[in-house]
């Protein structure tokens, strides 16, 4: 078994072959480049490499060319002769194509298996992330999360959480007092919030059954790593629903693996595609965050690999966490460009052979700055690269092929019929339908005590008595109470109409 992966090498005026130690990929890399350099096919080889190592991938397909990692390259295709010329070139003697074993996943459940994660796992950082909401909002959302786990009550998919939202709504007085105040226009705004989710088509995402993370990180029974894709290109039409869905899938990753120190090769390695949509206008929070998973998550085996168009586009805190590097052509048409170039040419150790500068503004298509961590984990000397020629096929496959790949796959029906478990919003409208029949009983005894009053009096007994009220019961929890003061408003049928109306109609909703 190899313990490098052979990423590219030189020819007249290259450097020495470049290899990513597999010992040392946890340590987490970075792909930039501009668009049309090459970025996507490097993503291609790594996938390839680690997956002949057998080390699981999961990588986000935004244009859909991923794909061709599950079909073989062919010697028929107008690339054939240019990648043996390169092949040659570089040193590499044992070129040939080859599929990959792929896992295709999809959020809207389309292109691949449904990726499905409950709210109670997304957590109240990310939704609020995901929702654009301000700290106020974000600690009212904090709240009901806070609220869910005392009373029982599972937030699985958005209409628990729009159910949970109503019942903090009708005792914002109550809770207030115990968790502090509830603006009734913050639970508004969050509202409004899961609304535009809905729009997007986030719906389908929240529920069960959850992914399970096992199923990320399968080997094959030939020993090779199981490549997983997650359909993006629909999904990029909502940047902040993709830059959470990924940073979720980071964060349970973090919480959920065991220390492993630093293995002989990663358990899992996670491409981000598009990074720069994580820290797009990204709260402090989140970004220290995400910090604190790039430098503690390698100690579980997983390496992370941001991929975008600009290093500047990384905060600095993490940028210095990403060990092995492969950066394509940056242009420098504006300042800023020209500032960003001189940034990302400083980022680099020093080659006395040629200006890094020069290097990154100058390689081409396929070629490539690089830096990989040595043995000893110091940086490695920068040297241009001519990149490896991939096996797979380069580009997007047919729906057939596709449909082929999806049926041969080992979680195949696993995660195809949705779940609807008891949850938050069975729960509330089972309560509030209780103490509606509690409330009816309650009204039918006083009208027996007042019809038997008015009978008394009539026979010449005491003067008429009201019906007595029900002493009130202590340690009611909030839910219970909520449910009864939903409830206080009935006196008629147009009431319970009312009633039915709201959990029948806004609960039903999803």
């Amino acid at each position: 078994m190899a313990t490098s992966i052979f990423v590219g090498g030189g020819g007249e005026g290259y450097g020495v072959p470049q290899e990513l130690l597999l010992k040392l990929a946890n340590r987490h890399g970075l792909i930039a480049g501009a668009t049309g350099t090459g970025k996507t096919v490097t993503l291609q080889i790594l996938a390839e490499g680690f997956s002949r190592q057998g080390v699981p991938v999961f990588m986000a397909d935004v244009k859909g060319d991923l794909a061709g990692l599950a079909v073989a390259g062919s010697p028929a295709g107008k690339l054939h002769e240019a990648f043996l010329k390169r092949a040659a070139t570089i040193g590499l003697t044992d070129f040939g194509y080859d599929a990959f074993p792929v896992t295709f996943w999809d959020v809207f459940g389309q292109k691949g298996h449904p990726v499905r994660a409950t709210v109670a796992e997304m957590g109240p950082l990310l939704l609020a992330r995901l929702m654009g909401l301000s700290d106020v909002q974000e600690g009212v959302l904090n709240i009901a999360f806070r609220i869910a786990d005392e009373e029982g009550l599972g937030l699985l998919d958005l209409k628990d959480l729009q159910a949970l939202l109503v019942f903090i709504g009708q005792n914002a007085s109550e809770i207030g007092l115990r968790y502090g105040n509830v603006d009734k226009s913050s639970i508004g705004a969050i509202q409004r919030g899961l609304l535009v989710l809905e729009n997007q088509g986030a719906t389908g995402f929240f529920g069960e059954p959850a992914l399970e993370l096992a199923d990320l990180m399968r080997v094959d029974p030939d020993g090779r790593g199981r490549i997983n894709i997650l359909a993006a290109d629909k999904l990029m039409a909502a940047p902040q629903l993709y830059a959470t869905v990924l940073l979720w899938l980071l964060s349970e990753l973090f919480e959920q693996l065991p220390e492993v120190g630093d293995p002989e090769k990663p358990r899992l390695v996670f491409f981000f595609d598009e990074a720069h949509l994580l820290f797009d206008d990204a709260p402090k929070s989140l970004v220290d965050k995400v910090e604190q998973v790039a430098r503690l998550i390698r100690s579980k085996g997983v390496g992370v690999y941001f991929c975008t168009q600009n290093p500047a586009d990384v905060p600095d805190d993490i940028l210095g966490q990403l060990g092995n590097r492969v950066q394509h052509a940056l242009r420098a048409f504006t300042a800023k460009d020209q500032q960003d170039l001189r940034r990302a040419a400083q980022n680099y150790r020093p080659n006395p052979r040629f200006s890094v500068e020069d290097a990154i503004r100058e390689v081409g298509i396929g070629e490539a700055v690089t830096s990989f961590l040595q043995a000893k984990g110091e940086p490695g000397m920068v040297e241009r690269t001519l990149v490896r020629p991939p096996s797979s096929q380069i580009g997007a496959i047919d729906a057939a092929a596709r449909a082929a790949v999806m049926a041969a796959s080992p979680v195949r029906g696993k995660y195809d019929q949705t779940l609807d478990r008891e949850s938050a919003f069975e729960k509330l409208q089972a309560r509030a339908q209780g103490a509606s029949t509690e409330a009816a009983a309650a009204v039918a005894e006083g009208a027996r005590e007042y019809n038997s009053a008015r009978r008394y009096s009539a026979e010449g007994g005491a003067t008429a008595r009201q019906p007595a009220k029900k002493p009130a019961q202590r340690g009611d929890t909030l839910t219970t109470a909520f449910a009864k003061s939903f409830v206080r408003t009935l006196g008629s049928t147009a009431s319970r109409e009312i009633i039915r109306g709201v959990l029948g109609g806004l609960f039903r909703a999803r």
